[in-house]
Formats: C-alpha cells, sequence, structure tokens
C-alpha cells in the first residue's frame, strides 16, 4: 500500500495514532481569526513512505456542520467517503479508526493519554466505532521509527537544548504556540517565561537580561516586529546577543492575522537604523527548527549580535513525522556585567562624538560581518534536493515539504536556502546556466531580489511561482505550475 489519505477532522489524535503504527503524517491547520464560529478545518495525509504537504482532493471528509460540506465536497475524490451527521467529535473519531481498520485498543489509549472526559470520550467513540460499517484500506503496522511534532515545538526545544535563560513575547499569531509550549516547560528545565506588556518592552527586556549574561529571545510576528526595531538598532550598538523568533503571518498591518505568509525577508535583512552585523536564518522542517535555533545562539553568543530565526504560521502550528537525527550546536556565554551605553562609546563605556572613535567602533562592527561569513562556512548554509538537474527549485523556509512531495518523479533539483545572511558564495556557481524556477509564499519574489543582489543572477518573472492569497502551497497543484515551467 503506497496511498494517502486526506481526512477533514481534529487530527492530531490520528496522527499521533497513525505515527505509533509506524506512519508517516502530515497535518495541516486552518482556522479563521474569529473568537467564535467561523470555517475551521485541519488536513491529515498519511502514507508508508515519508510525506511533508498536502494535496488538494480529499479521501475522507468528516463534515461536523454543512458549511463544511458545502465547501470541501467538490474536492472529494471519486469513491470518496462523507462522515456527516449531527454527533460529537469522538464519535467521528470512532468511525475514522474502524474506516482505516485500526483496532480500538489504539483509540482508546489515545483517549486515556487526553486525560480529560474520558469516560464520555470513550462511550462516544465506541458508538461511531461499533456503527461503521465500511473500510477504505488497512493500516498495517510499520517498522519506521518516526516522531511527531511541529515548527513551534521545534523552536523551543532548540532553545531549550541551546541552553535559554529567560523568553520574553507579547502573544502574537503564529508565534504564541512557542511562548505556550517554552511556558509549560520553564521550570522543569528552569528558565524564565515572561509576558509583558507589549514587544517594545519584550524587546528591551531581552537586550536587558543579555547583558547581565542571561541567554535571552524573544518571539512575535510582523506587526510586533516592527516595533522591536529600535530595540534592535540598539541591540546592534550595545553588541547584545539576543535571538528573536520571527513567526510569519501575511500583513502589511494586521493582515490576515491565522494564515501564512513569507513577506518578512526583505524586513528581517534591513529592519533597524544604521548598520552592524546580524545573522537570519531560515528552517524548513521541525529538525531545521531546532538545528537553526542552537545556531542562531551560537553566533549571537560568539559574536555579541542579534540573530533571527524566519518562520511561518504554516510550519509553526503543522505537525510534521520525523525519523532524522538532530544536531545542535551548543553555545558559550560570553557576555557580562560592564558599562554599555546606546551612543557610540569609548573604551570606558562613556558616550562619545570623536570622529575617530566613532570610525574605529563602526569598523570593529562591520569587521564581523566578514568573521561571520568565515565562521557561517562550517554549518549548512543551503541544502540540494534531488539529482543534478539543468532544471533548478529554488526557495526557503515551509514550502519546502510541498516542493520535496511534488518534485518526487519529475525532471528537476531543489535548492533550499537555509541562511539568509550571510549568503552563502557558492550558491552563484549552483545557479549559474540553470533554469531556475523561484517558490515563495509571497507576492513579489524577495528572495528573488536577494539574489539578484548577491549574485547578480535575475530570475525570469515567468519562472517565479508565487502564492500570497494566506494559504500554503499544495503539493498537487504545485506540481503542475513546476511542470509548466521546466525544459
Amino acid at each position: 500500500m503506497n496511498k494517502r489519505y486526506n481526512i477533514l477532522f481534529g487530527g492530531e489524535l490520528l496522527g499521533e495514532a497513525l505515527v505509533k503504527q509506524g506512519y508517516y503524517v502530515f497535518y495541516s491547520r486552518d482556522y479563521q481569526s474569529l473568537i467564535r464560529g467561523g470555517h475551521n478545518f485541519n488536513v491529515l495525509t498519511f502514507s508508508e513512505n515519508p510525506v511533508n504537504s498536502n494535496e488538494s482532493n480529499i479521501d475522507i471528509l468528516v463534515a461536523l456542520d454543512e458549511n463544511t460540506k458545502t465547501i470541501h465536497e467538490k474536492n472529494l475524490k471519486k469513491g470518496g467517503v462523507i462522515l456527516d451527521s449531527k454527533h460529537p467529535n469522538m464519535y467521528f473519531a470512532g468511525k475514522l479508526f474502524k474506516l482505516l481498520c485500526l483496532d480500538f485498543k489504539i483509540l482508546e489509549q489515545e483517549l486515556k493519554e487526553l486525560k480529560k472526559r474520558f469516560d464520555e470520550n470513550i462511550k462516544e467513540a465506541k458508538k461511531g466505532y461499533e456503527e461503521e460499517t465500511k473500510n477504505v484500506c488497512k493500516v498495517i503496522l510499520q517498522k519506521n521509527q518516526i516522531y511527531f511534532t511541529n515548527g513551534g515545538k521545534g523552536i523551543s526545544e532548540g532553545a531549550i537544548k541551546s541552553g535559554l535563560d529567560v523568553y520574553y513575547a507579547y502573544p502574537m499569531t503564529p508565534a504564541t504556540s512557542v511562548l505556550v509550549e517554552l511556558a509549560d516547560k520553564q521550570e522543569k528545565n528552569n528558565f524564565l517565561v515572561l509576558e509583558l506588556e507589549n514587544e517594545i518592552a519584550v524587546m528591551n527586556s531581552a537586550i536587558g537580561s543579555s547583558i547581565t549574561g542571561a541567554k535571552s529571545m524573544v518571539g512575535t510576528s510582523g506587526g510586533g516586529f516592527d516595533l522591536m526595531t529600535e530595540a534592535l538598532s540598539s541591540a546592534g550598538i550595545v553588541e547584545a546577543p539576543v535571538v528573536m523568533y520571527l513567526a510569519q503571518r501575511p500583513g502589511p498591518a494586521s493582515g490576515v492575522p491565522t494564515y501564512t505568509g513569507q513577506g518578512d525577508l526583505s524586513m528581517a535583512r534591513h529592519c533597524g537604523h544604521g548598520e552592524f552585523p546580524r545573522i537570519v536564518l531560515a528552517p524548513g522542517d521541525p529538525i531545521e527548527c531546532q538545528e537553526l535555533t542552537s545556531q542562531a545562539f551560537y553566533f549571537s553568543q560568539k559574536y555579541k549580535i542579534p540573530s533571527i530565526v524566519m518562520s511561518d504560521k504554516h510550519l509553526a502550528e503543522s505537525f510534521y513525522s520525523l525519523d532524522s537525527k538532530i544536531q545542535i550546536t551548543k553555545s558559550q556565554k560570553t557576555t557580562s556585567l560592564a558599562r554599555y551605553n546606546t551612543y557610540e562609546k569609548d573604551s570606558t563605556g562613556a558616550g562619545t562624538d570623536n570622529p575617530e572613535i566613532i570610525k574605529k567602533n563602526i569598523e570593529n562592527r562591520l569587521k564581523k560581518v566578514q568573521e561571520i561569513k568565515k565562521e557561517a562556512k562550517k554549518f549548512t548554509q543551503y541544502k540540494l534536493h534531488g539529482k543534478k538537474n539543468k532544471n533548478l527549485i529554488v526557495s526557503w523556509g515551509s514550502p519546502k515539504g510541498a516542493i520535496i512531495d511534488s518534485i518526487k518523479d519529475l525532471n528537476c533539483e531543489f535548492l533550499q536556502i537555509l541562511y539568509i545572511e550571510p549568503f552563502s558564495e557558492k550558491i552563484k556557481d549552483i545557479l549559474e546556466n540553470k533554469n531556475i524556477i523561484l517558490i515563495e509564499n509571497n507576492a513579489t519574489g524577495q528572495l528573488a531580489n536577494l539574489i539578484a543582489e548577491k549574485t547578480g543572477i535575475f530570475i525570469d518573472d515567468k519562472n517565479k511561482i508565487l502564492k500570497y492569497d494566506g494559504r500554503p502551497f499544495l503539493n498537487d497543484e504545485l506540481k503542475k505550475e513546476i511542470e509548466r515551467r521546466l525544459r
């Protein structure tokens, strides 16, 4: 069996069960920015082989209301199944487990682990299981050793393993999941999580903590990041090692708060006044979230600079099943109590307007740029997926999953850029004489602009696949777009 089954349902419970049976699972959430109501749905895809995204067609549709049926019925595959009746969620969980030929004991164990309303849930689930008479496939125990996690958990684990001392944040979707995750683990792991009154206080507090020697991190989305940019410049001149988690959503302003996008690349690279070094990293799955967060701590501590880790709603909140080992980069605290100043300062830390000192200070800060470029070569700054080919897809961040799934039988190679700043000098050689296809979740091709700036290579507008409706790429739709641009 090598099929994929898409299920619109509260799928984390089913996903956990399938992962424990050795299946690869990808699970995403779609919800509106409303206190109550609206159309919310989840999509779960599973397979015997690695799966990193969803497609547009549906095998099983669980419709908890008529609106869901109306919206999604058109995407139901021939022979697909619709479950719709007035019952609680756990009733449908029972029916789903029966449809997939999963033993009811597996569902019973998952409900026990929820530790909430077990008697009521088990009663409804058993009723649904017993009343379902169809089977759409038989789930057979696989030998794969897999774990189930999302990007937000990856960022959190990367910070904890890097020796996080304090995390500051003001709630803002989709960064809030990291705030909640870390708050839940602070006592066990001996660090502090503080929710402050706004993002200005968040960033300034992180700078204050970092210059006392604490490993400090902040988290926010685009609008909150805007408010932090003045303090980001302060971190640049003070040389405060702060790690910033930027979880993107569509803008400008409030945009569509609960959806996804990649419109903040240029902001992350250029925001803040004056000239100072920074590092900008872009993971594409939860493993890379852990690894690049640890690398952000490494660079921020070693060079006393702000480091930015970029994610988005799709990566932060989608669940991936993974089987790879994680490489955490250890970092040493390098900051100690001293006299700090947001003015240019002399050797004693006192403010100065001496032109020779000013020039020397600026040159010392910019000297770090070259040192960071050299140090970054020790790390994986980009990844190449697939066999070498004249057709080369280029992207960054969360589209990674849909790209990998869509090109499995296509004549092309995929260049995934992890280090936005510093930008690897080797990328120019990889791009030359290739049919370059750009894929991004924004409207202007911000990675293409970066590539042109760094390499002098311009990507044809006809070869740019840009999605900017707040939704992630679906692999079957993306595959068609890529096929149109292959040579």
